[in-house]
């Protein structure tokens, strides 16, 4: 029996590297996904246009105009000179904030009174908007401090200091990275198992292997295992890239890291297994995946928190293998997490392994029938 799975097993990975298109979309694609994906899917804002209306002109307001064109969060500072030109800027995205500074601003701060600074915000880029907000508070609050430091007064009530943890330097790369080495190897194990079975009935070749010696369980068993051996590969190639180019620390344990990994292919391998047991062609199989793989990606916690979607959303998001292993991935590489808190995140990935292997095993037991 194992020798005829082990057969099965070589003959799946020579299919694969023999054929120089499989090899090129095995190698080059993730490696290239990765490059563009950690720079372009980053919840950063920076290197935007702001514009400023400043209808004060006296020092305090130029003072605190050259804090904002000084600060490295923004491109290009636009300078307005109408009420006017707020509407028109901010209509046309020519920018996505507006600072309004009021005649009365400099007399204002002379005289030791309340100063009010407007933003105007672009609301259809919300977490832009949010994040832009917050640059400006930033740079509100610095120059107010150094205004309570200049005069003569009691010091500020309190001060805040903040301290970030696991990712001291708040590198957006440092977080995003990580997640991707759990999407990239989950997209191209779909792709492994989600084409194999159909590969073999486009070719037709799958009537061949139900006529050979090979059980339908034993197929099923050499194909899952071929896949596991290149996806372990991907994700190996994955980590290599995010610890050596990239230069995110993974800090944690690597054996922990490689066991989650595995279980966590195997739930993805039954998923895409069922896909190919029901697609007739490859185009079927590759639509398959893409449906299941995009829903995945929403529900993981890679573009917004889990926490912040609907109650019922977040029992559905339970389900899925990619929510799991992005606790996972995460806490191994930024904050070295122990294996308890690592077994807390792996034990949902066995269940969903268990039952996506299930499932794909009976479907294609009862299509190969």
């Amino acid at each position: 029996m194992w020798q005829r799975i082990r057969s099965l097993i070589i003959k799946e990975l020579l299919a694969v590297w023999r054929d120089p298109k499989g090899r090129f979309v095995l190698l080059v694609p993730p490696v290239i996904q990765m490059l563009i994906f950690s720079y372009a899917a980053t919840q950063e804002v920076k290197n935007v246009r702001i514009a400023v209306l400043n209808q004060d002109m006296g020092i305090s307001a130029r003072d605190l105009v050259a804090r904002f064109e000084g600060s490295p969060n923004f491109r290009e500072v636009v300078h307005l000179t109408a009420d006017a030109d707020i509407a028109k800027v901010i209509d046309s995205r020519s920018v996505l904030m507006v600072v309004h500074i009021r005649q009365d601003f400099s007399r204002a701060v002379s005289a030791g009174g309340q100063a009010s600074v407007q933003l105007i915000l672009d609301g259809r880029s919300s977490n832009a908007s949010l994040i832009l907000g917050g640059y400006a508070q930033q740079i509100v609050s610095a120059y107010n401090n150094e205004l309570s430091q200049t005069r003569r007064g009691p010091p500020p009530a309190s001060i805040v200091v903040a301290r970030s943890w696991f990712n001291p330097n708040l590198d957006a790369l440092w977080s995003t990275v990580p997640s991707l080495v759990g999407i990239l190897v989950a997209l191209e194990g779909l792709m492994v198992t989600g084409l194999s079975v159909a590969r073999e009935r486009e070719l037709g070749t799958f009537d061949q292997l139900l006529v050979s010696p090979l059980g339908p369980g034993e197929i099923i068993l050499g194909k899952t295992a071929a896949a596991f051996l290149v996806g372990m590969a991907e994700g190996t190639l994955m980590v290599t890239v995010a610890v050596f180019f990239f230069h995110i620390p993974l800090t944690g344990s690597v054996p922990l890291l490689y066991a989650s990994m595995a279980v966590y292919l195997l739930a993805i391998l039954g998923i895409g297994l069922f896909i190919s047991s029901l697609a007739n062609t490859q185009q079927q199989a590759i639509l398959g995946t893409f449906s299941f793989m995009v829903p995945m990606m929403l529900l993981s916690g890679f573009a917004s928190p889990v926490e912040n979607m609907p109650d019922w959303l977040q029992y559905v998001t339970l389900a899925n293998p990619v929510r799991h292993f992005m606790v996972i991935v995460k806490g191994i590489f930024l904050k070295a997490m122990p294996a308890g808190d690592v077994l807390n995140s792996l034990w949902p990935l066995v269940l969903i392994a268990a039952a996506t292997l299930t499932a794909s095993t009976r479907l294609f037991r009862r299509r190969a029938g």
